[in-house]
């Protein structure tokens, strides 16, 4: 088996480094990560910070895999994680649209981690 055309990166932050924040106080802050429909997801939600937080895990996964590949030129707001209708999150990367990628996000109280699994 060949992994050359797979790659995988892994986070974990702490959601206090999210709580508080809002779109409005913090605009630089959620323009340089986040979609609008990021934005909209994750305060959909009782908690936004945890989910703010399990997006962020995600983006830095994803460029931590695509680094792998010698990619360097995505940032956050390149890469939007969605959910599937069933719930399942995954990423589109605006640049690089041929790349699939799978996520696995999770979250304790205090904590967020996500696995990123690319391939090309």
């Amino acid at each position: 088996m060949s992994f050359e055309n797979i790659a995988v990166g892994t986070d974990i932050e702490q959601i206090s480094r999210f709580e508080g924040k809002t779109p409005d106080s913090d605009s630089r802050f959620f323009e340089k990560i986040f979609t609008s429909k990021e934005i909209e997801y994750c305060f959909s939600h009782g908690i936004p910070s945890r989910h703010l937080c399990a997006r962020y895990c995600a983006k830095e996964a994803v460029v931590k895999a695509l680094s792998d590949f010698e990619i360097t030129d995505v940032y956050y707001s390149d890469i939007e994680i969605l959910n599937m209708e069933s719930g399942k999150p995954y990423a589109q990367i605006e640049k690089y649209p041929n790349i699939k990628v799978k996520l696995s996000l999770s979250h304790t109280k205090d904590t967020a981690i996500c696995v990123a699994l690319c391939s090309k």
